[in-house]
């Protein structure tokens, strides 16, 4: 940044600035944890001679503490796209019109997560249900780190309530699948052969007005080797949609390798099997009682409607401290196998 023809091209520069500042995220918070201790340690000394001074030293401490903890929390964010844009896809699955109210009370509240922590939301595809809610939606969540905290939201989620699209007082299951992926940047480079793609054109519908529901200005790309498509519909211009789409399948493709190269155990997207029964990695309960339970993380809540009004960050602190320590216990099983080849090898 200091070169002098650093604003000579200002979209290059921009980007720059832009990997800048989720480093400076780390970094600054870091250096005043740092001087912190210091302060603390001083007045730890001061303490031992005038035990006054006991309440503030406690006062301070829990502060730090707090301030550890977040840092430790954003420290865990160091995969290549952690610090980028967010797709998020919800898509219903088994139960009827149930699963589609279900679809969109889900879209809610990452829409209501996103919104509470200064991130934009932007309405990329949407398809409605006649009746009522959605067959499926994709946002995009703008802000730094988005896809860093999302990441352990894709799977199955399943719903347990007293339908209001039913008769009488029993109780419906029903079901959506999510899916996030990383929005890339020119920092990770994804190459697709032209030869395996497969490109096709489709009425819109939805918002709009006439002219989508008229043209073809939706584009749906298909990756051929692997069966993975993206669409986009929300754009009135083909070229854009165009734009968005391959943007979004690339997205894709990135998480599955991505998953590949670190052997991680939650399945990649279209191969989380069935959007029903026995495959969701969270249950909301609404009736008889409240709940809301990871299956994979053994973390709870009773309070429901926080929950879907956005209050999620319990669930995914919890994915990424389960993640970090899974990642170190392959690292430190790693180094057990190179140091028993060692050993043998001498």
């Amino acid at each position: 940044m200091g070169e002098p023809n650093f604003w000579d091209n200002p979209d290059k520069a921009n980007k720059v600035i832009g990997q800048l500042r989720p480093l400076n995220g780390l970094l600054k918070p870091f250096a005043e944890l740092e001087s912190q201790i210091g302060d603390l340690q001083a007045l730890a000394e001061l303490a031992e001679e005038d035990p006054s001074l006991e309440p503030e030293l406690e006062h301070e401490l829990g502060q730090a503490e707090s301030r550890f903890e977040a840092f430790e929390l954003k420290a865990m964010l160091s995969g290549p796209a952690d610090a980028n844009n967010a797709f998020l896809r919800v898509q219903a699955g088994a139960g009827g019109t149930d699963a589609c109210d279900w679809a969109e009370m889900l879209l809610r509240m990452y829409i209501r997560w996103a919104e509470k922590h200064g991130y934009t939301v932007e309405m990329v595809d949407e398809v409605r249900n006649e009746e009522a809610g959605i067959q499926s939606a994709q946002i995009r969540i703008v802000g730094e780190y988005a896809y860093g905290y999302l990441q352990g939201e894709s799977g199955v989620h399943r719903l347990v309530r007293i339908s209001p699209f039913g008769k009488g007082d029993t109780r419906q299951t029903s079901f959506a699948a999510v899916d996030v992926t990383p929005e890339l940047d020119d920092s990770i480079h994804i190459e697709i052969r032209e030869c395996d793609l497969r490109r096709d054109t489709f009425r819109s519908g939805g918002p709009g007005g006439q002219h989508q529901n008229k043209t073809e200005s939706g584009v749906r790309y298909t990756h051929i080797p692997t069966g993975v498509s993206a669409e986009s519909r929300s754009e009135r211009s083909q070229i854009k949609n165009d734009a968005n789409a391959l943007a979004l399948l690339k997205a894709k493709l990135y998480k599955i390798e991505e998953q590949k190269r670190l052997a991680a155990v939650e399945k990649t997207y279209d191969s989380k099997g069935e959007v029903a029964w026995g495959n969701q990695i969270r249950n909301y309960v609404m009736q008889p009682y409240t709940l809301v339970k990871d299956v994979r993380l053994d973390v709870e809540t009773p309070q429901v409607q926080q929950v879907l009004d956005g209050d999620i960050d319990a669930f995914l602190e919890a994915y990424l401290r389960h993640k970090t320590k899974k990642t170190h216990r392959k690292s430190d099983a790693k180094a057990a196998a190179v140091s028993r080849d060692a050993a043998v090898s001498s």
